[in-house]
């Protein structure tokens, strides 16, 4: 077995040791200090290039400093960055009309980071509960899917089921339930069981557990059964949305509510939005909901370059296209090599499983070989590698970034 090394240069180790001394502990980044980026490409204060394996968690769809939407965004800056929602301005309904249109939702609210789009479905979802199906004050539950990962902020943590996420942070909100993920029985018991339930807020692919595709049909059924029983049906997009999956949405049933975020932007600035109907986005009236910077000029420029981006080169098509050849070469590795004990993804949203338990080092050495090869990714929940590049990637670039997840691994048997 290899024996990797996590030995880093003077140079690298300085930036590195920085971080350690000032900044908060809360991230265990692989030791790679980076300073630009383009397209698929990233590379470090040495010099060297990588093949970006990450996409800033699926933020960069677009791949890095797309030029388009760095025009655009520079041309916002000159003009007006942020006026908060005190005042209206000249892009607001432009980038909401340009939204909504797109999506199929009559409204949209503008936020920044994904999280925030989470609370904002969250307070959606409550009001719409008390305001219009009639839930009596105070009573109203959010489900959410087992194993889910919708960020860290208190309120969301309290539907996670991870310890990392949760210890020492209680106590927690009440009435968010959880479920089993995939899994329509389960659903539809609940809904049955509970009257109040208000909302099920689910992701379409489970991307931090590993990237766990539902079963086909799955989607669908959630819709139909949050129809049957007037449960509103969340899509949290966040990570899967926005041609990520080879489409520009996983989920083909219409969500009552959508949330969209990180490649919104094109991993430019923290954009997110979250998109319902009127009689949703409505029951939330002035003072109730907001944010200084949700909407502002610059963010709604930059997302407009960056949704046309998608769609002017075909990206959910190339995403498709490229994520069944890369899934064939992950295949025919795991044939080969058995360190790979499953292949799972659905466009260039990817994971392989490695024969470790999730409390083993393994899968972070194997990143740290692809480190050493010019390629970075990042294991989750410890034995699940995350492989997922902008959808800028061609058939050239995936064989070259097979070849060196091939020798990576192979250094391990």
């Amino acid at each position: 077995m290899s024996s990797t090394t996590t030995t880093e240069s003077p140079k690298v180790q300085a930036f590195i040791d920085k971080e350690e001394k000032y900044g908060a502990h809360n991230y265990h980044p692989l030791p790679v200090v980076l300073t630009r980026g383009e397209g698929i490409f990233v590379w470090d204060v040495e010099g060297k290039k990588y093949f970006d394996f990450l996409s800033a968690y699926s933020a960069v769809n677009q791949g890095h400093c797309h030029p388009k939407i760095i025009q655009a965004l520079k041309n916002q800056a000159e003009t007006l960055t942020l006026t908060s929602r005190a005042f209206h301005h000249n892009l607001l309904g432009e980038a909401e009309e340009f939204m909504a249109k797109l999506f199929g939702f009559d409204k949209v609210l503008m936020m920044n980071s994904g999280v925030e789009a989470v609370e904002t479905a969250m307070k959606l979802t409550r009001k719409w509960a008390y305001q219009v199906k009639g839930i009596p004050a105070d009573q109203a539950t959010i489900l959410f899917a087992s194993d889910n990962f919708h960020g860290r902020t208190l309120s969301v943590i309290s539907a996670s089921n991870d310890p990392t996420s949760r210890v020492g942070f209680g106590p927690f909100m009440p009435n968010i339930d959880r479920i089993a993920y995939n899994n329509l029985l389960a659903l539809e018991s609940a809904l049955k069981a509970n009257p109040n339930i208000a909302g099920f807020i689910v992701e379409p692919i489970q991307g931090e557990a590993g990237v766990v595709v539902p079963d086909e049909g799955y989607l669908d059924g959630v819709a139909d059964l949050c129809h049957k029983y007037n449960v509103l049906f969340v899509a949290d997009e966040i990570q899967t949305g926005i041609a990520r999956t080879g489409k520009m949405l996983a989920t083909q049933a219409k969500p009552d509510i959508l949330i969209l975020g990180k490649a919104l932007s094109g991993g430019v600035l923290p954009v997110s939005a979250v998109l319902a109907d009127d009689e949703i986005m409505l029951t939330i009236r002035p003072g109730e909901h907001g944010s200084t910077f949700g909407g502002n000029p610059l963010a709604c420029a930059v997302a407009m370059e960056a949704l046309k981006v998608v769609l002017d080169e075909n990206l959910a098509e190339n995403a498709e296209k490229m994520g069944i050849l890369f899934r064939n070469g992950l295949q025919k590795i795991a044939e080969k090599n058995k360190l790979i004990t499953l292949v799972r993804g659905k466009g260039l949203l990817n994971a392989i499983v490695i024969d470790s338990h999730e409390d083993s080092h393994l899968a972070w050495n194997i990143c740290l070989e692809f480190r050493n090869n010019g390629l970075l990714a990042k294991p989750t929940h410890g034995n699940k590698i995350r492989l997922a590049p902008p959808l800028v990637i061609n058939e050239g670039q995936i064989q070259e970034a097979l070849a060196i997840i091939e020798k990576s691994l192979n250094a391990f048997v």
